[in-house]
């Protein structure tokens, strides 16, 4: 695959340097991709800068009708930016990977195109009249992580775009591919500086952030990035969005029945091999029925097929990078050397690329690395209580708080249990799952604001009254 460029002003812009994005699979290089700089993103905000007035002006239909057309330009490329998707981070072509992702990014935007923010008449009668109007706060900085790519730049993207902001995105290195080639495509709809994207490392996110141009950052990605992003941010005072780290706890209440549920714990646990915010990544289960839970859990595991992800046998695909790999093995060998039970998996094959096994450890305790860290990988701690009260203080134990869920016969039940967990989505019988018209983010150090709906727009305007004397 070649031919990947940055696009600034609606054109692909120059670079003078390249690097290598490598496939997950086998370490082989899939394209040679162009290198940003510092300079160019002053270039990719002046040009940002330059289309704000003109877009932010558009007639709210005309946004509506772009915003729908990426997404039926989005929809015709849907093979090839699919295959591009597994081909350099990972996930699979069978199952919810790279075409779920796809597919995904094509339903979010037209659902992200139908909605408003009309304005709000706060009185009007012999005195006078007060409205209260939302404007998009002006140009948006995009900084994406390498999990989901293309489905989070779309999270980014098309809130900014639907109220009037212009966008310079910033994609991981590891991933950078599918979303240059979605902002090539966007660009045939949209006027010339709207979309800007260029590539980088830690030099030109820093810079992207600190730019006195941009005014407001959107983030998804580590904590300890992301209070680097909102301290950079803070010296303008621009608005930030952020979306970090998890570490979800799931519980599963003493007596429950465990086999119709085994499938969607291994997605809730498992969906893009573990490396997703909001995955399932420590599991509590009364010691009434743990030896039960985990054995059944372990065996259903261990036959799921795990390989490349262009074969649309397997289901599970690599660790999206040697970085994270690494990461994934000394959370598991800390663990194992600490006196847990590696039930399944936990010794990976020393080939090339980033494959590990999927992982069940046993005999996990709260005070283990691979509990207290968030792992983002193949790999699930399951942790043994007495009783529930215990299991939600411990659950809430940490200082993040994205997602959770609580898992039972009684649905009522578990739900009344869910509302006490500290986190900003709270599921029933199922973990991770998303909706377009739910509001998405997390409390304590898992993030600021939310994505998504009427809410989510929001994060991209400011308010401003106009208040009339008659």
């Amino acid at each position: 695959m070649t031919g990947f460029s940055l696009t600034i002003g609606g054109r692909a812009a120059p670079t003078t340097k390249t690097f290598n994005v490598l496939n997950p699979v086998d370490e082989s290089v899939v394209a040679a991709c162009p290198e940003g700089t510092v300079a160019l993103v002053d270039e990719a905000v002046a040009s940002a800068r330059k289309a704000f007035k003109s877009w932010a002006a558009l007639p709210d239909a005309e946004r509506v009708a772009k915003l729908m057309a990426i997404a039926d330009l989005i929809e015709k490329h849907h093979p090839e930016l699919s295959q591009l998707i597994t081909r350099e981070q990972g996930k699979t072509q069978s199952g919810p990977g790279a075409n779920l992702e796809v597919g995904g990014a094509v339903a979010w935007t037209r659902a992200t195109a139908s909605l408003s923010l009309p304005e709000q008449t706060i009185q009007d009668d012999a005195q006078g009249k007060i409205v209260m109007r939302r404007k998009p706060v002006g140009v948006v900085a995009s900084i994406t992580p390498w999990n989901w790519p293309m489905m989070i730049a779309v999270w980014h993207i098309m809130p900014a775009l639907r109220v009037g902001c212009t966008v310079v995105i910033k994609p991981s290195p590891f991933t950078p591919l599918s979303t240059l080639r979605m902002v090539e495509l966007m660009n045939q709809v949209l006027p010339p500086g709207v979309i800007n994207a260029v590539t980088g490392g830690a030099d030109v996110g820093t810079h992207l952030v600190n730019h006195p141009d941009v005014n407001k950052v959107v983030f998804t990605g580590s904590i300890a990035t992301g209070k680097k992003v909102m301290e950079g941010a803070a010296h303008t005072l621009k608005r930030v969005t952020l979306e970090l780290g998890g570490n979800d706890a799931g519980i599963i209440l003493p007596g429950t029945n465990i086999d119709p549920l085994l499938e969607k714990l291994f997605w809730g646990c498992f969906i893009n091999a573990g490396q997703t915010c909001a995955a399932l990544k420590r599991l509590y289960v009364h010691e009434s029925q743990y030896e039960e839970v985990v054995q059944k859990f372990a065996a259903y595991v261990a036959k799921i097929p795990v390989g490349n992800g262009l074969d649309p046998q397997n289901l599970i695909g690599p660790v999206a990078n040697k970085m994270q790999y690494d990461k994934v093995s000394g959370l598991v060998e800390d663990a194992r050397n600490s006196g847990a039970k590696i039930v399944v998996g936990g010794n990976p094959d020393k080939k090339p690329g980033y494959f590990y096994p999927l992982t069940v450890i046993a005999e996990a305790t709260d005070g283990m690395r691979v509990v207290k860290e968030e792992q983002f990988g193949p790999v699930i701690p399951i942790v043994k209580y007495k009783t529930v009260e215990e299991a939600l203080t411990r659950a809430n134990s940490l200082d993040v708080g994205l997602g959770g869920s609580v898992w039972g016969n009684d649905p009522q039940e578990a739900a009344r249990y869910a509302s006490q967990l500290e986190c900003g989505t709270a599921w029933v019988n199922q973990h991770g799952n998303l909706h377009p018209m739910a509001p998405f983010g997390g409390v304590k150090c898992s993030g600021i604001g939310v994505e998504f709906n009427v809410d989510g727009l929001k994060e991209y305007t400011t308010v401003q009254v106009v208040n009339v004397a008659l």
